[in-house]
This record gives C-alpha cells, structure tokens and sequence, in this order.
C-alpha cells in the first residue's frame, strides 16, 4: 500500500482517486513529470520569459486532463511546479508537509501537493490563486510593491511595516491584523524564516481588498545548515530569540492592537492543531531525519511561546 503524495491517503497506485479529483473530477491518472534535472533545465530556460520568479527553479504550468499530465508554460499557468532543488535536499516533501500545517492551525493556503517526476523523486505543485479562468486574472501586489521596495530590497522592511500596510489599503483592516497575526505565529513555529516582504500580497477579490492566501511557507530553519534568525523581518527590532512578549504581548495586542478575545481564539486554534502537525510531519515524505528535527523544532518553539 502507497501514500497519496496529494492526500497523504493510502493508495494502490501512485496516487488516490480523491487526491487526482481534486486536482479536477475527470481526471483518472496522472504522467510523471520530466526528471528533476531536466525540470530545473527548462526552468533555467525559460525565466526571460516568466512571471514567476525567485531562488527555487520553478515553472509554470497548465493541466491538461484529457492528456493527464501538467505541461509546462511561458504565461497563463493555472500551476507554479518546483522540482528537487540540487543545493537544499527535500525542499519540495518541505515546503508541501509546511502548507499543509499552515492550512491545519486555520490559514488559508491554496490547492497544493506532490506530483512525481520520472527519476522518482518528487516536484511541489500549488494552484494560482489569482487565476479565475483560462483569460482572467484576480489583482495582486505583494508588500515589496506596495513599499516601492524590489526583490533586491525585499528584506528591507520589518514586520512593524506589513502591519501599516495592511491598514492603510486593506477594506476591513481590523479582520486583516487577525491573519497576520495567525500567519506570524505559525511561521515562527514551522521555522519559516524566510517571509520577506515578496511573500505578503494583498488581492482584490469582489471589490474586497485583503491579505492573499499563503504561500512560500517553507521550514528553512531544517534546510540551512547554520541558520541564524528566527524571522526574514525585525519585530521590535529584531530577528532572533522571540518569545511570547515579542510575538504575542507587543505584536499581537500592542502592534495590531487584537482584542484579548481575537488572540484567545487564535491560539486556541494553533494549540489544537499541535498534535495533528506531529502526526503529519511523521506521515509526510521527508527523511527521518529531517523529520525528527522538523518534530523537534516545533516542539521548542511551542515552548518557547509558552503554549
């Protein structure tokens, strides 16, 4: 018996009935996707011409289901795929068991999984969430726009920042805070210490404008050999040793000014996910290693918040 890399449901076959109809309800199989090394070739060749861009190889890509089979894309990707990166082992089995934490403790996150590759090894898919039909696209900025700030400048802000921003052009700035303040949190406990400015946008859907659903959620903390910050950007001035003060006392009720009701019921729903995220992160398709510091690292941090 398989596990469903969509699903993480037992399976026959590479892949689950559920976990392919999610990814649309006529879709019985799936082809491999080219070797990782030839994913990162085509993603080398073809960043001129894409709208996604970053560190990670990745490419864009449409689901072509009576071929049964993603195909790679210059524009109108409904998918953004990464492949294994050579420099930082198991990035993809990473960044797909975090999102799926982050969419257990109650944060948005878009359709996600693990498709194979041909070599066996396995490529990230997420679904576009600015995508709405073949021709139509959602509007979004992310902060670094926002803050007239670039890709080369995308650290250049601190989490202070992203709270302005949200009040100055979110529609109902108070309900925003809400999830900044639950995004913030989880990511601390997952070791994402990547969430530059580039990975916060805000988009505008039924004239409603509010954060976007996450994305790039990623424990970089197990990736890095030597990692040195807890946080991309300074909370009260400051990326290392943050503890229930600077993250709850000051950010929470002093920075986005939540009610003790709001951050009650926050915390409430991240402690209830706690033994779920154990039982996902021994369930996924990392290494036992990596598994085990992964299951470490959110136990110390729990700690740490005093939770």
């Amino acid at each position: 018996m398989n596990t469903c890399p969509i699903t993480y449901q037992p399976c026959e076959g590479k892949y689950s009935i559920q976990g392919l109809r999610r990814l649309s309800q006529r879709l019985d199989d799936l082809e491999d996707l080219p070797t990782a090394a030839e994913q990162i070739h085509e993603a080398a060749v073809r960043v001129p011409k894409m709208s996604v861009q970053g560190i990670q190889p990745k490419l864009s890509a449409t689901l072509n289901v009576s071929r049964r089979r993603f195909e790679v894309v210059d524009i109108g990707g409904h998918y953004i795929l990464k492949p294994q990166n050579p420099n930082f082992p198991q990035l993809p089995e990473n960044e797909d068991l975090s999102m799926r934490l982050a969419g257990a403790a109650g944060i948005d996150v878009p359709l996600h999984g693990l498709v194979y590759s041909k070599d066996d090894s396995f490529t990230y898919f997420i679904r576009r969430f600015d995508r709405i039909s073949r021709n139509k696209k959602l509007a979004v900025e992310d902060f670094a726009q926002l803050l007239g700030l670039s890709r080369d400048t995308k650290y250049n802000a601190s989490m202070e920042k992203v709270a302005a921003v949200i009040e100055k052009y979110c529609t109902f700035p108070a309900l925003e805070k809400i999830k900044l303040f639950r995004l913030t949190l989880v990511n601390y406990l997952l070791g994402n210490e990547d969430m530059h400015l580039k990975n916060f946008s805000l988009i505008t859907r039924d004239d409603k404008i509010e954060l976007s659903p996450a994305y790039d959620i990623i424990n970089t903390t197990i990736a890095l050999a030597n990692p040195q910050e807890e946080i991309a950007l300074p909370l009260m001035g400051k990326k290392r040793k943050l503890d229930h003060f600077s993250l709850i006392d000051y950010f929470g009720r002093d920075r986005l000014n939540l009610t003790d009701l709001a951050i009650k019921t926050v915390l409430k729903k991240i402690e209830s996910a706690f033994d779920l995220w154990i039982q996902l992160i021994h369930s996924s398709f990392l290494d036992t290693v990596l598994k085990n510091k992964y299951s470490k690292l959110v136990e110390a941090r729990k700690t740490a918040l005093w939770l």
